[in-house]
């Protein structure tokens, strides 16, 4: 029973010409700790899968790096033959490496093989949407994105991928990335602590390019999450549902990701999305990252 994505908060958006509901499920917690190795409960991560396309859910976002190759493989596993609503975003650009690090994988031939890689995983001929991650684990980094982004718009016109975006980058990288080809999403940190973004998020919003945030809850200081939680407390909500409504609130463009390994978490984290804020609660809100 596919429930109509009306149903789950934020409506929808349109990348490129492909229409995501704006709140959309991240798999990277499907795989074993620390993102790699397979998941301790198999059957629990392809029940989460599909629970997640039965509540109308039509954004999944992925890696090739997860696992490495497990959260692929385990959406293969729990959709395929896919229903003509779903999309899949993935990523490529790092790998992992013996101890756990996500070491960059930006050369033209490391992108080719890690496109062919997820075709594979998946089990498609082509991706819907493939974001090239920049920067490391602590965050973007200043450069040039021309060499790997343009290995990734030759495999474009090849019809391997359909749309592109870019992952961990700078205002610059992304504005370098839109002189060698249209891109439909920019997926970097950002949340309600975390507000150096802002500016980009408002320049694409008009431009029709979407900004998936990730780490909805992360990196906050002990005052900051103090904040969160007194809101969160005087509106009987969790702080989590406050962090992911306040976003859909924050602009038309932006789409969700939230992971978890549990479908029960899924439904609170929908339920919690969809939480109403009046002004005066995002006035309090808006403190936090200031």
């Amino acid at each position: 029973m596919h429930t109509p994505s009306a149903a789950l908060p934020g409506g929808t958006w349109t990348l490129g010409d492909l229409t995501v509901t704006r709140f959309g499920y991240g798999a990277m917690q499907l795989a074993g700790p620390g993102v790699m190795g397979p998941p301790a409960d198999h059957d629990g991560a392809l029940a989460v899968l599909r629970e997640a396309v039965d509540r109308g859910i039509t954004h999944i976002d992925t890696a090739g790096a997860y696992g490495p190759r497990v959260t692929n493989r385990l959406i293969r596993e729990a959709l395929h033959p896919y229903p003509a609503s779903l999309h899949i975003v993935t990523k490529v650009g790092a790998v992992r490496d013996q101890q756990g690090g996500w070491p960059p994988a930006r050369r033209p031939e490391e992108l080719r093989r890690a496109v062919h890689e997820n075709l594979e995983d998946l089990g498609l001929d082509a991706l819907d949407v493939v974001d090239l991650r920049l920067g490391d684990a602590q965050g973007p980094r200043p450069g040039s994105l021309a060499e790997p982004f343009e290995a990734l718009a030759e495999l474009q016109r090849e019809g391997l991928i359909r749309h592109l975006g870019v992952s961990n980058a700078t205002a610059q990288q992304v504005a370098e990335a839109r002189e060698i080809a249209p891109i439909v999403c920019v997926q970097n940190l950002y949340n309600l602590a975390h507000r150096h973004d802002d500016e980009l998020i408002d320049d694409l919003a008009p431009e029709g390019i979407a900004y998936v945030p990730f780490f909805p809850l992360g990196g906050f200081t002990p005052l900051q999450s103090e904040a969160l939680t007194a809101v969160a407390t005087r509106l009987e909500a969790t702080p989590m549902a406050v962090a992911l409504a306040w976003l859909l609130r924050r602009s038309p463009n932006i789409l969700l990701i939230p992971g978890t390994s549990s479908a029960a978490h899924l439904r609170e984290n929908i339920t919690g999305a969809g939480l109403a804020l009046t002004d005066e609660d995002l006035v309090e809100l808006d403190k936090i990252g200031t």
